[in-house]
């Protein structure tokens, strides 16, 4: 199969590319640094030509109200190209729970993002993940200072980014589900009690305060962002760590 791979030179579209091409099958990354804008729409047809999948992986360069913009204007492009050329399967990457988090911005863009797709005039796959073990220090981040880290009690369930890729590898050389396809981690933490695994196998000697108002998941409620029903993976987040 030929597939187009957009935002095929990123964290997750660089190794779906990897594991089609090994596989068999012709991937080819785009992006912007191969010419293909997804906002102006520059290169976008002659990206997608030919391709019998659209693997779209492109993410929003903030998380903030801007964010729905950048959704909006690069599926109406990638739609409207896929379809002139025939393209008979679309796949994007979303997140397990985002369309029970309406107070974050990021969250809504991407339910609009799937709501663009499952409206278009392609057959599409949504293929939705938990929180990816790579992003674990940046939550941490936000939340910390010379000596603690501030953090919620909200239940996660990290998946590792290689895990991720060959999900979507394998959802995109499928039939399309004209669905959703939920895949996390197979251990469910705490944010917080993660966090003083994290800084304990690091040898970090700050304390990890629990606390419900700090960082961008406080807002979250309940376990939304997991998911024991999903597709589990095989990475555990202590053995990723070592």
């Amino acid at each position: 199969m030929k597939i187009a791979v957009i935002g095929g030179t990123g964290l997750i579209g660089s190794q779906v590319v990897q594991i089609l091409n090994d596989s068999g099958h012709e991937a080819v990354p785009h992006s912007q640094s191969t010419g293909v804008d997804v906002i102006s729409g520059q290169g976008v047809e002659q990206a997608v030509t030919g391709a019998d999948v659209v693997v779209n992986l492109t993410n929003s360069p903030t998380f903030d109200e801007a964010s729905p913009g950048f959704f909006q204007a690069s599926m109406d492009n990638l739609l409207a190209a896929s379809h002139k050329g025939g393209v008979g399967h679309f796949v994007i990457l979303s997140i397990v729970g985002v369309d029970q988090v309406p107070q974050l911005d990021y969250y809504r863009a991407k339910v609009l993002q799937e709501d663009l797709l499952k409206a278009g005039p392609v057959p599409y796959s949504i293929v939705r993940a938990t929180q990816f073990m790579e992003f674990m220090d940046s939550v941490l981040s936000w939340t910390a200072d010379a000596e603690t880290v501030r953090l919620p009690a909200t239940p996660i369930q990290p998946i590792a980014a290689k895990d991720v890729a060959d999900a979507v590898a394998q959802v995109a050389v499928g039939a399309p589900l004209n669905g959703i396809r939920n895949i996390g981690g197979p251990e469910i933490f705490k944010l917080d009690e993660l966090g003083r695994i994290i800084l304990s196998r690091k040898g970090d000697a700050r304390s990890v305060v629990t606390d419900p108002t700090a960082g961008m998941f406080a807002v979250v409620e309940g376990d939304v962002l997991t998911d024991r029903n999903a597709h589990l993976a095989a990475t555990r987040y202590t053995d990723w760590l070592a």
